[in-house]
């Protein structure tokens, strides 16, 4: 019974972490994020986030549960639509004397966390609902989204090399897709 409770707990930690893992690769192919440290700093952050948003919409309880099911579709689609075009522009125009948009750092890097982590809020409130113990799920979802967004920032990292700066303007289009599909996928579901 514990393997298939833990075999459940890693298939939600890897559905959680498919949307940070593909920023993780987006921002991978910004010419800045590159190194040891720029590549912890998304992948720490990443993986801190996904791994206490369970555990503050647990502890939030069934009260909190339909205010943030209301917008978090909205959140998340403003926030990767705003680093998707900051990306986009600073992608294509090379030329320019602005420095480009760093998604390793600052607030860039917050937006891109509660981004890709507004989905584990759900989770937690879900597991609260169900009684579910949250906090080894929480470390398994943190560990595992840290490693896949370890291996994103490293996959795009190549891209960025190989391709350049202009491989930016790919980047933020896949976070604009990704803030479209999350907000297709939750208004389409609401209406259904």
């Amino acid at each position: 019974m514990m393997g298939m409770e833990l075999l459940m707990i890693l298939g939600l930690a890897i559905g959680l972490a498919m949307d940070a893992f593909a920023v993780s690769i987006a921002a991978g192919t910004n010419t800045l994020v590159i190194g040891k440290r720029a590549t912890f700093r998304i992948s720490f952050h990443f993986g801190l986030f996904q791994g206490l948003m369970p555990i503050l919409g647990w502890l939030a309880g069934t009260r909190i549960a339909p205010l943030i099911q209301s917008v978090d579709h909205w959140v998340a689609f403003f926030l990767l639509s705003f680093i998707g075009g900051k990306m986009i522009l600073s992608g294509s125009d090379g030329d320019s004397d602005s420095p480009p948009t760093n998604p390793s750092r600052g607030w860039n890097l917050v937006m891109l966390s509660i981004a890709t982590s507004i989905d584990a809020l759900a989770v937690g409130l879900s597991l609260g609902m169900l009684n579910v113990r949250i906090w080894f799920p929480s470390l398994v979802i943190g560990i595992v989204t840290g490693l896949l967004s370890l291996v994103g920032v490293l996959f795009g990292n190549r891209l960025g090399m190989r391709f350049g700066r202009r491989i930016e303007i790919v980047g933020g289009l896949i976070l604009l897709f990704i803030g479209l599909r999350i907000l297709y996928s939750r208004l389409f579901t609401l209406s259904g």
